[in-house]
Formats: structure tokens, sequence, C-alpha cells
């Protein structure tokens, strides 16, 4: 079960560290870009939060793939 859930965990970061660093015009992006704008305003700073966001979220699929959370 922990394969799966590092999985899906690194194919979501991954999405959104590709979208973020890209500034994609995905549908879905674009829905979380505008729900983040309200927040933040208008800026890059949405971006490149997406983008760090998504590696940090891929490390940690990485560390649910070794086992490292689990025993």
């Amino acid at each position: 079960m922990n394969i799966l859930w590092g999985i899906l965990m690194i194919l979501i970061g991954a999405f959104l560290s590709i979208s973020g660093f890209l500034k994609s015009n995905f549908v879905i992006y674009r829905i979380l870009v505008a729900r983040s704008r309200l927040l933040w305003g208008e800026g890059n700073a949405v971006h490149s939060f997406y983008g760090v966001a998504g590696i940090l979220v891929i490390l940690v699929g990485i560390l649910l793939l070794l086992g490292v959370f689990y025993k």
C-alpha cells in the first residue's frame, strides 16, 4: 500500500512542480492558481510556490517508497 501512495505522491508532485515552473495553462493548474491568487495577489510567487511545493511532495513520496515512515 505504501508503494501506491508513494507513486501517487510522486506523480502529483511532478505535476505541481512542472506546471509551476513552466506556468502551465492546464485546466486543473489554472484553477489552483486562481484560488491561490485570491490569497496572495497577482505575481509570480504563486507559480514559484507550486514549483517548490511539488518538489517537496516528490521527496515525501520517495520517502514513502523507501519505507521511512513505517516499520
